[in-house]
């Protein structure tokens, strides 16, 4: 273990040493292969390794570019200017108009997908000031779910380096470990809008009511939750191991979420699943009609 590295998650399965090690080779390949780069950066574990790695193999030919909009918690813009900030590595921030887009905030089964193609609006013509290519952090976990916005990016150029070399999201986790980076076991934390049902409109006032009830609950010290919004109520997910202690904490917890303006305050007992709104994806789309509505 290197100076930098930390320990493994206690009764977390490890990926193979040489398997995570073939894989960042490969990646290492598809960089030097693409040249130039602009990587969307998030700051979650799958950007920011692929930004690094980027960064240590092309240097000023890799640029971190973070989309700025309602949709983005403002502490996680800043956790992406320190980041790369620390790494060395140029970084910009562009602004992005998703949400002056009706079809956006509609907020049907594609609204993923105008999510990016307004990201590709704004970093696209930052990679071709530079002859780059647009380098997401998807992983090979990431294909399985409904996400058209993997497809829209694509369609429109950008590509999946991680994929390609082979990366699961267990086997970011472990090569950002053994880089010492601070992502390595950064709880995923998909854009604000994926916690608005779908068929319920987005608007900046429902995004700011959720990152000011999930911001509350993170200084009470629940780091992985989603907070689910429905109207006047709000849905917290935590992890199955951490529910009792939302139970125990409940006057704590009620009081931060109805201070963030909601009136009514449930705990989902399945514990927090990721993409689970998805689940109500065929209902969605039962009522859209030729317009998408």
């Amino acid at each position: 273990m290197t100076s930098t590295e930390v320990a493994p998650l206690p009764g977390t399965p490890t990926p193979p040493a040489d398997h995570v090690e073939k894989a960042t080779a490969r990646l290492r390949s598809e960089l030097a292969a693409l040249g130039p780069v602009v990587v969307a950066f998030s700051g979650g574990a799958d950007s920011a390794l692929l930004a690094h790695v980027a960064h240590e193999l092309l240097g000023e030919a890799a640029v971190a570019v973070t989309a700025v909009s309602p949709s983005l918690p403002g502490d996680e813009l800043e956790a992406c200017r320190a980041l790369a900030h620390g790494w060395g590595m140029t970084w910009r921030p562009v602004a992005t108009d998703e949400m002056e887009r009706a079809a956006y905030r509609r907020n049907d089964a594609d609204r993923c997908g105008h999510c990016k193609d307004a990201l590709m609006d704004a970093v696209g013509p930052v990679a071709d000031g530079l002859g780059a290519t647009v380098v997401l952090g998807v992983n090979l976990d990431d294909l399985g779910d409904h996400r058209p916005g993997q497809e829209v990016a694509a369609g429109r150029g950008a590509v999946f380096p991680l994929v390609t070399a082979g990366f699961t999201k267990a086997m970011v986790r472990e090569a950002s470990r053994r880089r010492g980076l601070t992502t390595w076991d950064k709880p995923a934390a998909a854009c604000l809008a994926s916690r608005v049902p779908y068929g319920t409109t987005v608007s900046v006032e429902v995004l700011g009511r959720v990152e000011r009830a999930e911001a509350r609950l993170r200084a009470l010290g629940f780091a992985d939750l989603r907070v689910r919004h429905y109207a006047d109520t709000a849905r917290i997910e935590v992890p199955v191991d951490v529910l009792a202690a939302a139970v125990d904490r409940r006057a704590e917890v009620v009081a931060a979420v109805k201070g963030a303006g909601y009136r009514y305050v449930t705990l989902d007992l399945e514990g927090l699943r990721s993409g689970n709104l998805n689940d109500a994806l065929g209902e969605a789309l039962e009522g859209r009609g030729p317009g998408g509505a």
